[in-house]
């Protein structure tokens, strides 16, 4: 947007402007001249007579505000300024009076003394806070300054609230006289400094708790993508200086940093066409971060009053945000109601000066009249506040009634004139009992000293405001509020700030509620606190949160509903399950949330990164937290396991049905033809390997990893060994049948016996090595399944593990091709043909096993050994004794020794 089309779209504010300034001087005026002559009669002389001798504290007030032009030092200031009172701000002089007339009343306070009070106005200027200043040290007129002529009353300390700009007027007068100020309303840290002002003392906290307050309020609603509005002056400098490293410090990142400017004469024609405000304008309308923090006072953020005030009355579109203010600006404190935006800042949250509600106060207000108070500018205030006039007093208007002096405060909105203490009436009411406290020190501290013989007594003559310095550092008092009053060692109140919900109605009335507490003397985790179930939001949030509120149905009668915060975020927050990572080229605030990687997890909202699970457990379907492994082994129990149970009983069933057969015709031509011993020794080799599987199944322990693979391998290796045997013993037999051959010799139990003890031997030192080196053991192994424990026997050494393999396989090798060279040699039962295909059997099982052993993993691995097991053992038994058995049971009529020899002269 352009300036030309910001100055178009003002036409209404030129309007708006127009009416203010037209009601604004139909308003009592006052020329500066009359109102000093006055005012110095009323302030010295309420009744026309001089003030008698007396103790006196002095007050300087920022009630009044040069409307339309500022009073630099270069510039001699117009008598005829017109200036305008603004009526919450005249709390200065209700409070402090309100604190005076309670101190003189006190019996045990000030026992004796009376307490007056003097007044000076500084008009919101540098030249107005010198010469009010002096006015207050000096107030006879015409009289050289510095110069002390027929006093009759003592100033004993001044307390004055002073804006930022002339902060430092004040005390570097008051220290050539070190006269005790007390500020209510400065926040320039530089007056803590007391070597440059040994002098004053700040009635309210230092800065540094607001700034932290603000950085937690942030975080505890998660709000990271915040605007910032500072003024263009030391304050706002100060702010940025500070506060921006603490944001950065805890991730909360500036979406727009603007610096409003000082409007010199506001709500002019000069101001509408602010380039800098047209800019601050566009830039509120169009950024999408629901928070903003303003810092600055009255004066520098009336800029920002007239951008909200033309967006919510023009288009109209106010600026609705969550508007986080510190305490420098009272915002609900306004020149004219007109300039009144009750949508723009409903639901702010802002920081305030500590307060706590003084009973007596309200009923005083009850009692403030103009026809019989002689409170200061008293009359002015009263006809600017009910808009009437007193023709007496010079305070009248065209077209306004006289004022009857029976308009009660308490009927005025809040919005005009605030019914309790604010942060600076109590800070006021605080600082004028602290003088009193101090004063009361001093003098009791005079008449010890009387009473000890030192003729020491207090009169005007002999006290100075210096000597009320070292009891002012001390003071310790509980306020009537119950509260504790006094200064730390840098001269500031030791106190805190509130944070205050402000609710904006329509019809221009307020509500404040607190919320929350800065308080820096509380314990660590306590000295922030905030309750935001009580916090109210701008209606615009609450629009939000009706839109996105879902629904839940309980039962056909009963409905859950509920709310949405705001949100202020760069980017949404990264759900557990995601990680952050920072987008190039932006701040930390804005960020891509990808899925953690496989076997990660993240707990957290907006984690900075992925963590993996303890060994034991791993990560849920969604990545956001452990749970537990399951423990895996191959179990009896589950199906794959009852499988394999329920075939090696029954292939060990086999076996013994066939080991019984061949028990009951051993003497059979067919049992004694194929040697009876080696067929007994391989049919028990067989039925140990059958069971031997029995030591895979179940949960490993020590024992069976111990012996799983070693039992395995010398059965194994004794049934190889029988059929190696067998057919070394066809061989021989059909050699030995040649006549001359000496393989005669070998034919007999002999031979057999020696070929099946040392091809076991072989495999059985193999195992003792093995055992005796690197053993097996259980072991989890938690890396293999990702949601899973596998209970496993490791092998210790895959060496050993693979030679007891290869010794079975070469054993295997030898015996199918003895067999395969053998397979035709005549003899009725020759075995060969039968070994032959059993070895062929079992080589093609065992070279199947080694890649799928390899390539499955758990209890699925342990399950591929065991079918090996079982379906080479029973390829043996099925190849080698099938057959036979076959004969012996079903064709007995071929079990015959007739048989054997006509079929071997066949042969023949």
């Amino acid at each position: 947007m352009n300036v030309s089309s910001w100055g178009q779209e003002l036409s209404i504010a030129r309007w708006a402007s127009l009416m203010i300034l037209i009601l604004l001087l139909q308003m009592p005026q006052i020329v500066s001249k009359n109102v000093d002559k006055r005012l110095d009669q009323q302030t010295l002389a309420p009744n026309g007579s001089r003030i008698p001798e007396n103790i006196v504290i002095g007050e300087f007030v920022s009630f009044l505000i040069h409307t339309f032009r500022e009073i630099p030092y270069t510039t001699t200031p117009d008598p005829e300024v017109t200036v305008n009172l603004v009526p919450n701000y005249y709390h200065q002089v209700l409070a402090f009076s309100f604190a005076m007339n309670e101190i003189n009343k006190n019996v045990n306070l000030l026992p004796n003394t009376t307490l007056s009070s003097i007044f000076s106005q500084n008009a919101y200027n540098e030249m107005g806070s010198c010469s009010g200043t002096m006015e207050l040290l000096f107030p006879t007129k015409g009289k050289t300054l510095n110069y002390i002529c027929s006093e009759t009353y003592k100033l004993m300390a001044i307390i004055g609230g002073l804006t930022f700009h002339n902060s430092k007027q004040m005390p570097h007068i008051l220290n050539i006289y070190k006269m005790p100020q007390l500020t209510y309303a400065s926040f320039d840290p530089e007056l803590s400094d007391k070597t440059q002002f040994p002098s004053v003392y700040r009635m309210m906290p230092n800065e540094r708790p607001q700034y932290s307050g603000i950085v937690q309020l942030l975080q505890h609603f998660g709000w990271t993508w915040i605007g910032l509005i500072a003024s263009d002056d030391d304050s706002g400098e100060l702010l940025l200086r500070t506060l921006i490293p603490w944001l950065h410090h805890r991730s909360i990142c500036i979406a727009f940093k603007e610096i409003i400017p000082t409007p010199k004469e506001p709500w002019d024609a000069a101001l509408l066409g602010n380039k800098n405000l047209a800019r601050i304008r566009s830039t509120l309308v169009s950024v999408e971060t629901n928070v903003i923090l303003v810092h600055g006072d009255s004066r520098s953020m009336e800029g920002l009053r007239l951008v909200l005030f033309l967006q919510e009355f023009k288009q109209p579109k106010p600026i609705e945000r969550v508007w986080i203010i510190t305490a420098q600006w009272d915002f609900t404190t306004v020149l004219h109601t007109l300039a009144f935006t009750p949508r723009s800042f409903n639901g702010t949250l802002s920081f305030a000066l500590h307060t706590k509600g003084v009973a007596d106060y309200e009923e005083f207000l009850e009692t403030v009249n103009p026809n019989q108070s002689t409170l200061y500018y008293i009359y002015h205030f009263w006809s600017v506040t009910f808009m009437c006039a007193f023709p007496t007093y010079n305070l009248n208007a065209p077209g306004i009634e006289n004022c009857t002096g029976e308009e009660k405060l308490r009927n005025l909105s809040e919005i005009v004139f605030q019914k309790g203490m604010s942060g600076q009436s109590y800070s006021i009411y605080n600082a004028v009992y602290a003088v009193a406290h101090a004063l009361h020190a001093m003098f009791s501290s005079r008449s010890k000293q009387k009473a000890l013989g030192d003729g020491a007594t207090w009169k005007l003559s002999n006290i100075y405001p210096w000597q009320l310095h070292s009891f002012l550092k001390n003071v310790h008092f509980n306020n009537s509020a119950g509260e504790e009053i006094f200064f730390d060692k840098n001269g500031e109140l030791a106190a805190g700030y509130d944070v205050i919900n402000t609710v904006m109605f329509l019809n221009k009335s307020i509500h404040k509620v607190r919320v929350g507490r800065m308080d820096p003397q509380a314990p660590e985790r306590k000295k922030f606190t905030i309750n935001g179930s009580a916090v109210v939001w701008n209606q615009r949030f609450n629009q939000q949160q009706q839109q996105q509120q879902q629904m839940r149905q309980i039962s056909s009668l009963q409905i859950i509903f509920y709310e949405i915060l705001p949100k202020s975020t760069c980017a949404e927050s990264c759900q557990p399950g995601h990680s952050r990572i920072m987008r190039q080229e932006e701040q930390i605030c804005c960020y891509d949330c990808p899925q953690c990687s496989e076997g990660m997890i993240s707990n957290l909202v907006d984690a900075e990164h992925c963590n993996k699970c303890p060994e034991d457990e791993h990560p849920n379907k969604n990545q956001d937290h452990c749970i537990p492994k399951l423990i895996i082994y191959l179990s009896y129990g589950e199906p794959l396991g009852i499988i394999l149970v329920s075939f090696a009983l029954f292939v060990s069933l086999i076996t013994l049905v066939i080991m019984w057969i061949f028990i009951q015709h051993h003497n059979t031509p067919i049992v004694k033809a194929n040697n009876w011993n080696i067929t007994y020794t391989l049919l028990n080799s067989l039925l140990l390997s059958f069971l031997c599987s029995f030591l895979f199944i179940g949960q490993p322990e020590k024992v069976t990893c111990l012996l799983r693979q070693t039992v395995f391998g010398i059965i194994f290796s004794l049934a190889v060994s029988c059929v190696l045997a067998k057919t070394i013993t066809v061989v021989v037999a059909f050699m030995a049948t040649k006549p001359g051959n000496r393989m005669r010799k070998w034919i007999g139990k002999r031979l057999t016996l020696s070929v099946i003890i040392l091809c076991t031997l072989i495999q059985t030192g193999i195992c003792v090595v093995w055992l005796a080196t690197s053993p097996p053991f259980p072991e989890f192994d938690m890396h293999s399944q990702t949601g899973q424990i596998i209970v496993q026997c490791n092998e210790g050494s895959a060496l050993m593990f693979y030679s007891v393999l290869g010794y079975m396989g070469l054993l295997a090798i030898i015996s199918f091709t003895a067999a395969f060279f053998a397979r035709k040699l005549p003899d009725t039962f020759n075995e060969a043909k039968l070994i032959t295909f059993s070895m062929l059997v079992f080589c093609s099982v065992w070279v199947a096993f080694v890649p799928t052993y390899l390539s499955t993993k758990g209890k699925y691995m342990v399950a591929v050994e065991i079918f090996s097991i079982l379906a080479s053992s029973f390829g043996l038994l099925c190849c080698i004794f099938l057959p036979k058995f076959y004969i012996i049971i079903l064709r007995p009529e071929l079990n015959t020794r007739e048989q054997l020899v006509r079929k071997k002269n066949l042969v023949a």
